[in-house]
């Protein structure tokens, strides 16, 4: 039979009864007389209020004098009986030995209890002796707990069991000590293992922070030979784990402890704030468990006191490389720091050899140059070719001998002319009307007038579409390469912040006439769609050669990048059938409920952005089209992406909405599969539409299914797989709308979940009704056919 001791701590007191003065690890080392304070001691605390006690510092909102501390953070600075300054919380019970405001903690001077066993000798020098059926009464009161896995359970003896409770009998921390007991000898001869795992020793980390505890030691006497004393502490985690001299021998004594402090019955405001957190840099936090409570603490690029004013003081990055590793300019900034490559190079700056050089001879788009370009390291040398001379940056600029010399004399003379009837008045008149037909060109040439007449029809709109050029310039420091993040198929993509929202910035690479057209076409369509799946455009430049788009940046990549991850698990099936669902609507959306149908014509993976919450966002318009209510095709330029393509529309050149439905229909099959469509080939030289149709008629589908969908066990997968083969028939007539593709999803979606089968089974998807043979036409092999012809045939125009 277990006999039990209780040991308890009240929290009415302060906080630990100090048992013993032999100390283990001594208090810091002491000083004469009290420590002059330092000007950092000084600036973390109120003026006239005691900054420092010997040699430890005392910052706001700790205090000595009345006014100088928040409620129940009031210190005692003493002199000891040697005659050094000791600083004491409260009223002066327990000692303290350091104050961190950074770590919200203080460190405290605590102590132990002893346990008697049955051979037990009580020596009072050691401490309170807790005998059988007695109690310790301490104190950890408020604003302090004992700090969460800041302290350890520490316990020394044999065959007993410490266990620490706290409020409503939640367990926070045990742990077990046991010996081997020698019958001949009659004592003990197991030595006390060197990392205290449970012989001789035992520690255990204490979970959870607690105001009140109790401790429970539990006699094990059913193991061989006496239960011998027990000495248990709290102690610091650190402390204990650096001191493995713990392990061979464990003297008695005190030990350093820690303790959570936080300003009680008061949370922040709604904007993170509180009248405690006084710096113009500093943030409010709510403390977890317990009454209310919580803690200021610095903004992020700052450090200091945020519970005095100007407390929170800028971190300047760029002295502390090694924290904030920089191989280019480092340029320290409020809050924050700037890591660039030199000029004339590219690349990761916080990361060695992270800049490489440009070329800029191979970006004649970034640096035009029209005469001889010469790349050199970190620059590039651009004059005119052998036998001419001029400007190399202008476009026919660099000319023959003679033309220079003819051009060089007329220029002159004209300019002698301009200077002597009032150089400053004309040279003002010209640039006005050079910038002012510039503009007018570049309007007309990037389909101003379309634009124009959206704004005339939705002012709303019109107000915060126009964006100036000067404006995109400071949000990507001129469209640096370091802003770049990826590109599509109609322009390069940059990153960045404009009027306090991080955006995406394409910028369209155009060559012909054709693709402005494709751009103008993008502007038209996103600004009349609002839909939570279909990215967002906020605005355009059209003052430039190259118009720019401005969308929301979504911050998570696409979904073929999380899809086709190398050696790592995919997105899960219930995301998949998620995204697919989240897609659909975008997709009905355009079909069905927008003012004017829209046919996407570009349907896949990469054209799929997800943001933090994997929410499916549909981007890049570049390809899509209008098409009237009535019509049920338009005859148009075949675009669209190898493998995702509708066969029909590819041979007849008839744009409908079922055309999308292809598209998605591939889409639904590359999530299933996660394999390419525009790569795979199955060992009979099948694409990936024809080759799954076939499986799914055999019922082998368990041959292509992705793996990690069968170890899921993923709910609804074969009536997915079934929706996918009936939105690729070859016949768009016998397609599903995307509106009947939506809610297909979304009844499957919102189905309860049967009783899981086992998916990894081979014979579950041998058993299972995907789809008999019947349901499927004879459409369907030939359409996979067809789909061959058009993968290996002319490619495609994007």
């Amino acid at each position: 039979m277990e006999r039990r001791v209780v040991g308890m701590i009240s929290t009415r007191s302060v906080l630990f009864a100090v048992a013993v003065a032999a100390a283990v690890l001594p208090p810091p080392p002491p000083v004469s007389g009290a420590a002059a304070a330092t000007d950092d001691d000084v600036a973390s605390s109120l003026p006239g209020c005691t900054s420092r006690c010997g040699n430890i510092s005392i910052p706001h909102p700790f205090g000595v004098e009345p006014g100088c501390f928040l409620p129940g953070l009031n210190v005692t600075c003493r002199n000891s009986t040697s005659g050094v300054p000791e600083l004491f919380l409260g009223d002066g019970t327990v000692q303290a030995l350091e104050i961190s405001i950074p770590n919200s903690t203080v460190r405290i001077n605590a102590t132990f209890a002893y346990f008697p066993g049955s051979y037990g000798t009580y020596d009072p020098s050691l401490g309170p002796n807790i005998t059988n059926g007695g109690t310790w009464s301490g104190a950890l009161g408020e604003p302090y707990t004992l700090g969460s896995w800041s302290n350890k359970l520490f316990v020394r003896g044999c065959n007993v069991q410490v266990v620490v409770v706290g409020d409503r009998g939640r367990i926070l921390s045990s742990c077990a000590s046991l010996c081997n007991w020698d019958d001949d000898d009659h004592g003990w001869f197991t030595p006390v293992t060197p990392d205290c795992s449970g012989v001789g020793c035992c520690q255990a980390n204490i979970m959870e922070e607690r105001s009140s505890y109790e401790f429970k030691v539990l006699r094990m006497n059913g193991m061989p030979g006496p239960t011998s004393d027990a000495v248990v502490w709290i102690a610091d985690s650190e402390v204990i784990s650096s001191y493995p001299t713990f392990a061979g021998y464990v003297p008695l004594g005190r030990l350093p402890a820690v303790l959570d402090w936080r300003i009680n019955h008061t949370t922040c405001h709604g904007n993170a704030s509180s009248a405690a957190c006084h710096s113009s840099h500093s943030l409010c936090r709510n403390s977890t468990g317990g009454r209310p409570a919580h803690l200021c603490e610095c903004a992020q690029g700052y450090e200091g006191n945020p519970y005095i004013t100007n407390g929170c003081k800028d971190i300047n990055e760029c002295d502390d490389l090694e924290t904030y590793p920089c191989y280019g300019v480092c340029s320290n900034t409020e809050g924050g720091h700037q890591c660039q490559c030199l000029p004339g190079f590219e690349g990761n700056a916080s990361v060695p050899f992270g800049c490489k050089d440009i070329d800029e001879c191979a970006h004649p788009d970034r640096h035009s140059c029209y005469g001889l370009c010469i790349n050199m390291p970190g620059t590039f040398h651009c004059r005119c070719k052998d036998g001419t001379y001029g400007d190399p940056f202008t476009k026919g600029g660099c000319s023959s001998p003679t033309v220079w010399k003819i051009g060089l004399g007329v220029g002159g003379g004209a300019t002698f002319l301009l200077l002597a009837l009032g150089a400053p008045f004309i040279t003002r008149k010209i640039k006005l009307h050079k910038a002012k037909r510039k503009k007018e060109r570049f309007f007309k040439q990037n389909h101003g007038l379309l634009l124009q007449q959206l704004v005339s029809r939705k002012s709303d709109i019109g107000g915060r579409m126009i964006i100036t050029l000067r404006d995109l310039e400071k949000a990507t420091n001129k469209f640096d390469p370091s802003h770049k993040i990826g590109g599509g198929g109609h322009g390069v993509v940059y990153k960045g912040l404009l009027d306090l929202q991080v955006v995406a910035i394409k910028k369209s690479k155009i060559i012909v006439q054709r693709e402005i057209d494709d751009f103008i076409n993008e502007v038209a369509i996103l600004s009349q769609i609002n839909h939570r799946n279909i990215v967002k455009l906020l605005g355009c430049c059209l003052e430039t050669e190259v118009p720019l788009l401005v969308y929301e940046f979504i911050s998570n990549g696409t979904l073929d990048h999380h899809l086709h991850l190398e050696g790592t698990i995919s997105l899960s099936w219930d995301d998949r059938l998620r995204i697919a669902l989240e897609i659909s609507k975008a997709l009905a959306y355009l079909h069905s409920a927008a003012s004017t149908p829209i046919l996407h014509r570009d349907i896949k993976s990469s054209n799929i952005l997800l943001d933090d919450n994997l929410t499916a966002k549909v981007s890049d318009f570049g390809a899509s089209k209008y098409i009237q209510i009535d019509q049920t095709g338009v005859t148009t330029a075949v675009q669209g992406t190898i493998g995702y393509l509708d066969p029909m529309y590819y041979y007849t050149s008839r744009l409908t909405d079922k055309s999308d439905v292809f598209s998605f229909g591939v889409l639904l099959i590359e999530l299933l599969t996660k394999k390419k469509p525009f790569v795979y080939r199955s060992d009979d030289g099948e694409g990936l539409v024809s080759h799954f149709a076939s499986l799914l008629t055999q019922c082998t589908l368990v041959d292509i299914i992705d793996p990690q969908i069968i170890e899921e066990e993923g709910e609804a997968v074969d009536e997915v797989a079934s929706l996918a083969v009936k939105c690729t028939k070859l016949n768009g007539e016998d397609r599903p709308t995307m509106r009947e593709v939506e809610m297909t999803l979304e009844n499957l979606r919102g189905t309860k979940k049967q009783i899981h089968h086992n998916m990894t089974s081979r014979k579950k998807y041998e058993k299972d009704h995907y789809m008999s043979s019947r349901e499927l036409t004879l459409d369907t092999s030939r359409q996979y056919t067809m789909e061959e012809e058009i993968l290996l045939s002319a490619r495609y125009p994007r």
